[in-house]
């Protein structure tokens, strides 16, 4: 749409596209706002909506995912997380334990990660765990300790979903849904957080191409859910030094095709924690919206992946490290 499309011209694009039928999908952008049609099987004529008032033009989309495309909005976006934004000149700083343990456990964490400068609040109250007889997390409690966090420091949540009964609570107690690398092709769950009302963060399964990944996303987006934070988890390879590959090439290529922010979790993308540190500064160089790390104030007794959890102090130098990088490539900390 043009830059001076008023609301009346947007809905009336709306409205000719569902008059064919198929589907419209405003994607409000910082210039301007992008319709994206699907349901379409091939291309449409471009006269039957360039004459439209506020239509600035018409751009047949190449790729199968569409509406994380560049193609249709060629801005980036920037998704708040109860207040907080994920892309644009901040770098966006999401940290806390793997697993919600206790109401002690968490709070300790949450408030050092505060106070050295995270922005979102992380932990896990339901676990998938390759193991069925390892901790598998506190379920709704653990949702409930995660609010209760988030009042005594401010700290707006990102917690995972597994199915819909999960997502429902995680829609009641946080301020975002993250989908993990086990469930990136869970269709069924993508289309139900693409109907939630909470940002998502969408973590790259760990043999999944960067087609399938953004096909992922274009599942949540095709329901009406814009919001959606890709993160970057690494994947499996025959590395034998680290739990997984971090694959810091994906971000820039990320950038190139999609509007999308992006993440990089370098704790589960390397699995050791004197690892975490030197891999959030390189995501961090190669352009990433921000870092999704681990922290323990006691990682040695941790219910789950104590291994890659740094601690508050590691947190802390990282930190000041990342503030001296942050400058250099154009971002704020």
């Amino acid at each position: 749409m043009r830059q001076d499309a008023t609301a009346a011209d947007i809905r009336g694009v709306v409205e000719a596209v569902e008059a064919r039928g198929y589907r419209a999908h405003p994607i409000p952008g910082a210039q301007r706002t992008a319709i994206g049609i699907t349901g379409n099987k091939g291309a449409e004529e471009a006269p039957v909506f360039e004459t439209l008032p506020g239509v600035l033009e018409v751009i047949p989309v190449t790729h199968a995912y569409k509406l994380v495309s560049r193609e249709v909005k060629p801005d980036d976006s920037v998704v708040r997380v109860g207040g907080v934004p994920v892309g644009g000149p901040e770098l966006a700083i999401v940290a806390g334990p793997c697993a919600v343990e206790s109401r002690e456990q968490l709070l300790t964490v949450a408030r050092a990660v505060k106070a050295a400068g995270a922005q979102l609040l992380r932990g896990g109250a339901y676990k998938p765990r390759t193991s069925p007889y390892s901790f598998q997390g506190l379920g709704e409690e653990g949702l409930k300790l995660l609010a209760e966090a988030r009042e005594a420091t401010g700290l707006p949540v990102v917690t995972e979903a597994l199915d819909s009964e999960s997502v429902e609570l995680a829609e009641r107690y946080a301020d975002a849904i993250q989908i993990g690398a086990r469930n990136m092709q869970n269709f069924s769950l993508l289309k139900r957080v693409g109907r939630a009302r909470k940002p998502v963060v969408l973590k790259r399964g760990m043999s999944a191409t960067l087609e399938e990944f953004l096909m992922s996303a274009e599942y949540i987006l095709a329901e009406g859910n814009y919001q959606v934070i890709l993160c970057e988890r690494g994947v499996r390879t025959f590395s034998d030094f680290s739990r997984n590959t971090l694959d810091l090439a994906v971000v820039p290529a990320v950038k190139r095709m999609s509007h999308l922010p992006i993440l990089v979790d370098p704790s589960h993308g390397t699995g050791r924690r004197e690892k975490v540190a030197p891999l959030s500064r390189a995501a961090a160089a190669v352009g990433a919206d921000g870092l999704m790390i681990e922290v323990h104030h006691d990682p040695n007794r941790a219910l789950s992946d104590g291994p890659q959890s740094i601690t508050p102090d590691m947190f802390e130098e990282l930190m000041r490290e990342l503030r001296q990088i942050a400058p250099v490539i154009g971002r704020r900390l």
